[in-house]
């Protein structure tokens, strides 16, 4: 079966809140207080949200810091997963040894 595309947060906040509230990466970076750079290198996928930037979305939205942090930490654990998937294999689990 087929794996699913790893979302990141920046595809999240281009598709679900900025593209149909028409702001743009501009406009945000300003009304948030961060440099325009750190917003475009999160839509990109080449960035992480941070406490901070998380604290300022939530804000700006009026979402939780969670939410962002949230997506943030499941696109990690994905991506980590998925490059760590033969090295957890031989990693033995205690559940199944009682």
């Amino acid at each position: 079966m087929a794996q699913l595309k790893n979302i990141h947060p920046g595809e999240v906040l281009q598709e679900e809140f900025l593209e149909p509230m028409g702001i743009t990466a501009y406009r945000l970076s300003k009304d948030i207080a961060i440099p325009q750079t750190r917003v475009s290198q999160i839509l990109k996928g080449n960035r992480r949200i941070t406490a901070d930037t998380a604290l300022r979305l939530s804000k700006y939205f009026g979402t939780s810091a969670k939410f962002w942090l949230g997506l943030q930490d499941d696109f990690d654990l994905e991506e980590e997963g998925r490059a760590k998937q033969e090295e957890l294999k031989a990693i033995p689990s205690l559940k199944n040894a009682a």
